[in-house]
């Protein structure tokens, strides 16, 4: 029986994206992401708490929207799940690093200023940078693609 292993994090995208292809053939896209906590300590004053995450997104469509879509400093929400990666360094030593592997992934509204001109531009004056763009198709693409890797893990396929 498995046991419970999902994560949901809400962050912002720390480098550009990178995809590849796995000598399988199988696709992968990597991005760090950085998750801001704020909370007071004892003296009442406000304390940033930044903590950094290696993201990992297998398949052809999840990975290409994230490629495509994702950008340094882009706010993005991930659902996956944690997995630990465990290796011995030439002289022996044992290595771990826990890395989350994308089931979905949801990217936050980029905005732009409609004047590029002016420096202050209102909430009304802005628009969406992916409004009539190739991604806002793709969003649509991803919850039915994270269905179809969870169904085929669920059946106990390899997706990798």
């Amino acid at each position: 029986m498995n046991g419970m292993n999902q994560v949901i994090l809400e962050g912002n995208i720390v480098r550009v994206p990178v995809a590849k292809d796995t000598p399988r053939g199988t696709r992968l896209c990597t991005l760090p992401i950085a998750v801001n906590r704020i909370y007071k300590d004892k003296e009442g004053k406000d304390v940033d708490e930044v903590s950094y995450y290696d993201i990992e997104a297998w398949g052809e469509k999840l990975a290409n929207v994230i490629e495509k879509c994702g950008f340094k400093g882009r706010g993005v929400r991930v659902v996956g799940r944690l997995k630990q990666n465990r290796w011995k360094t030439t002289d022996g030593k044992s290595m771990a690093k826990i890395v989350v592997i994308a089931e979905h992934v949801d990217f936050k509204p980029s905005f732009r200023k409609k004047n590029e001109n002016e420096e202050d531009s209102s909430p009304a004056e802005q628009v969406p940078v992916d409004e009539g763009s190739e991604c806002s198709e793709d969003y649509e693409n991803l919850a039915e693609a994270a269905a179809g890797i969870r169904a085929e893990q669920e059946a106990g396929e390899t997706v990798f």
